[in-house]
């Protein structure tokens, strides 16, 4: 994926936590609050360190064919 996708996608996913734990302080859920920011800022970095996933076309014989 290009990096200026994945940084596009990473705002997003940080502006979406974000608004999640204000909302959750809002409604007074303090606990839940800190678990939308961590799983917001945890899918930031994820996808940041593991690598795509690409799958090439490789054609394969069996044996005796």
């Amino acid at each position: 994926m290009p990096s200026r996708i994945k940084l596009m996608l990473s705002v997003a996913c940080l502006v979406t936590a974000a608004c999640g734990y204000w909302f959750m302080v809002y409604l007074g859920r303090q606990g839940p609050s800190y678990a939308v920011a961590f799983l917001g800022v945890f899918a930031t970095v994820a996808m940041w360190i593991f690598p795509e996933v690409v799958r090439k076309d490789v054609k394969t014989r069996l044996p005796g064919s």
